[in-house]
């Protein structure tokens, strides 16, 4: 592999960048109850953040045929559309995460989000919180194959010439641990955001870290064992040789 350093950091948006999980669930239940269906728990619903609607449907009800899921993932869409409306979204930015991203660019790292959102709503949560014009790549579910099939990954390096050696794919749920091991880059999970740490670790993360603050020396850190052709002991949190 390449010696040079990590230069393209690609983040998951719900429940890496912006804390969603409450008016995810909200319009969940909402889609659920629309559709004559029990609720699922809000537990359930957080599990599922990640992936594409349809997908997290089919997860939270498998009894549902395909074209059932795909309803009640329109009924979904409406729900948040209204929240959006009625400008009740709830999408605060993490703590540092503002930080986070001024402190890599200042290090001349491009970035990139990887989500299983749509265009529009990507575009809508990160336009209110001023950082639309901060990220070199958008990776939705409207582009590609969703999490956690490498695509949007191997999309977002296509399009800033990033190779897997320099990538780092950052997020809270094992949907974006396992899509960054298959598209070969590092994979920095986050312990604030909707899967447990350990499961994380468990999934293959290289690093996870408990605050903003801490990405910047994972990354570092990270850019050593796959610069140099090693593997990480995702049991130990450390690297060994391939």
């Amino acid at each position: 592999m390449s010696d040079a350093p990590l230069r393209l950091a690609v983040f998951d948006c719900d429940g890496t960048l912006v804390d969603s999980q409450h008016s995810i669930v909200a319009c969940m239940s909402a889609a659920f109850a629309a559709a004559g269906l029990a609720a699922p728990t809000a537990e359930a619903v957080r599990r599922v953040v990640g992936l594409p609607l349809a997908a997290s449907v089919a997860r939270l009800e498998p009894r549902l045929a395909a074209a059932d899921c795909e309803r009640v993932a329109g009924l979904y869409k409406q729900a948040f559309g209204d929240l959006r409306r009625d400008r009740a979204i709830e999408e605060p930015l993490f703590p540092g995460v503002r930080e986070l991203l001024d402190a890599l660019e200042a290090e001349g790292v491009r970035l990139g989000v990887a989500t299983g959102k749509g265009r529009r709503g990507l575009r809508i949560t990160l336009e209110q919180h001023g950082l639309l014009g901060r990220f070199a790549t958008l990776q939705t579910a409207d582009d590609a194959p969703g999490k956690p099939h490498p695509e949007m990954l191997r999309r977002a390096m296509a399009e800033t010439g990033a190779g897997p050696d320099a990538t780092a794919m950052i997020g809270d749920t094992t949907y974006d641990i396992v899509m960054a091991l298959s598209a070969g880059t590092a994979a920095i999970g986050v312990g604030w955001g909707y899967h447990p740490a350990e499961e994380l670790r468990a999934a293959g993360a290289h690093e996870v870290v408990d605050a903003a603050h801490d990405v910047r020396p994972a990354w570092a850190r990270a850019a050593r064992p796959l610069a140099g052709g090693t593997r990480w002991d995702a049991g130990s949190g450390g690297s060994r040789s391939a």
